[in-house]
């Protein structure tokens, strides 16, 4: 397990992130296959599976509360050389999150049909959407698995791994889409369900693999005869893991509140937060990459009692973080109406889509703060005071305002994307001065032992 440490020890923030950049990237890509490729086979497909991944996207949030924890955890442990103990963690965790998994999978495969009509699914909808749900919400245990070992593998600083794992699983899901759509060579076209069947064993190989290679790079890393004190790992991965989920799922809540407000001002208005939105995704897509490297990295400096490297290490990348979302936010600006004329050729959507990419130069700084500042915060084992002031932002000011604005005032989109903005520079505004005094010093969960 040593050499899981000392690569990371000598690794720089960079090295470190560009791989995760990449992942994300291609999970932003290629999160959508199923969708994009079901198109050419069937409209209805495409919206009942659709539908089914909207509940899929909520068990995937469910999974990463675990997974928070294990990545913290994992890197202060090994930080502070206590490599038995991170492996403790590993264990425990990848049984947490599997029998939570599969309670989850359990319950999506008993309440599949009373879960859709919830949605108000559409009666010609209902036998594709049950279909998908029940293969890959049933096996959602191994998404669970998944995003459990993964979290173990970057913790570790094997990013580039975690990276290949993730286009080998990507090239697979696509090549079983292929098959079951088009059914080259005789092959039998299973439309929707065979597209279930293919993500479903992309994941399931992914995993396997990801074991493989932590065991091959890591060999102590998962030390399932030597687990000792598996309560106290629990009990410290729910203590990290618990609060992270609350403020995911407060996040989506005042998400979707906003987006019924945003219905009321008519389906141009809705569309064009899409378009807006898919854009505004690859802008931020690199302070959130530099987030989750700042993150295992001082979660070892913590570890290490490195305290000092540690609250350096903070400021730099979120300073890193700012240049580069100021500098992608002012391309998107720029090249705004071709990005969006790729979509739509509506002149309203791309004048107002328009206007909110130019807004998103305030916004990304503003974002930037938090996506660096809370991820480390959580990697010092400050974890409680981040979410009880994205709470109170994310309802006290961005629902509050994105009402009183967009819809009270008759703003629009436009005072939707004020009351972003204003919510993440509060919150990154406060997380700064947090982070400057220091009081994370005292709640890390680990001790080096030396």
């Amino acid at each position: 397990m040593k050499k899981g440490t000392n690569n990371l020890r000598n690794m720089s923030l960079f090295a470190l992130t560009w791989p995760i950049f990449i992942e994300i990237f291609l999970h932003m890509l290629m999160g959508n296959a199923d969708t994009l490729m079901l198109s050419q086979y069937s409209d209805n497909s495409v919206a009942a599976v659709g539908v089914a991944n909207q509940i899929v996207s909520l068990l995937i949030v469910m999974f990463g509360f675990v997974a928070t924890g294990t990545a913290i955890l994992v890197a202060q442990y090994l930080g502070a050389d206590r490599d038995l103990d991170a492996g403790g963690v590993s264990v425990v965790s990848l049984f947490a999150n599997l029998v939570f998994g599969a309670v989850l999978s359990l319950a999506i495969l008993v309440f599949t049909t009373p879960i859709l009509k919830m949605m108000d699914l559409p009666p010609e909808l209902m036998d594709e959407a049950s279909s998908y749900l029940k293969i890959v919400g049933g096996f959602g245990f191994v998404q669970a698995l998944i995003m459990t070992a993964g979290a173990i593998l970057r913790s570790h600083g094997f990013t580039r791994d975690a990276m290949y794992i993730t286009i080998g699983m990507n090239i697979l899901n696509v090549i079983g889409n292929y098959f079951f759509i088009f059914g080259p060579f005789g092959f039998p076209v299973l439309g929707v369900d065979g597209v279930a069947i293919s993500t479903t064993v992309s994941r399931l190989i992914g995993f396997v693999v990801i074991i493989i290679v932590l065991v091959k790079r890591a060999p102590d890393a998962l030390p399932f005869r030597k687990l000792t004190e598996p309560l106290r790992h629990l009990k410290d991965l729910l203590k990290i893991g618990i609060p992270s989920a609350g403020e995911h799922l407060s996040y989506n809540g005042s998400q979707m509140l906003i987006t019924y407000f945003i219905t009321m001002l008519g389906t141009e208005a809705l569309t064009t937060r899409v378009y807006a939105t898919n854009i505004m995704m690859f802008i931020f897509l690199f302070a959130v990459a530099i987030s989750q490297g700042t993150q295992i990295m001082i979660g070892h400096m913590i570890g290490a009692g490195k305290i000092n490297e540690a609250y350096h290490r903070c400021l730099k990348s979120l300073k890193i973080a700012i240049v580069i979302s100021l500098g992608m936010a002012v391309l998107g600006y720029l090249f705004s109406e071709p990005l969006l004329g790729i979509f739509t050729d509506n002149p309203t959507i791309i004048a107002v889509g328009s206007t909110l990419i130019m807004l998103t130069i305030i916004l990304e700084p503003g974002r930037s703060f938090n996506l660096v500042v809370i991820n480390s915060l959580r990697a010092a084992g400050d974890v409680k005071f981040p979410v009880y002031m994205g709470i109170l932002s994310m309802w006290g000011v961005s629902v509050t305002l994105a009402y009183f604005l967009g819809i009270t005032l008759g703003l629009g989109l436009v005072g939707v994307w004020i009351a972003f903005c204003a919510d993440e520079w509060l919150r990154g505004i406060i997380m700064l001065f947090r982070w400057r005094s220091k009081v994370w010093v005292d709640k890390t969960f680990v001790r080096s032992a030396s």
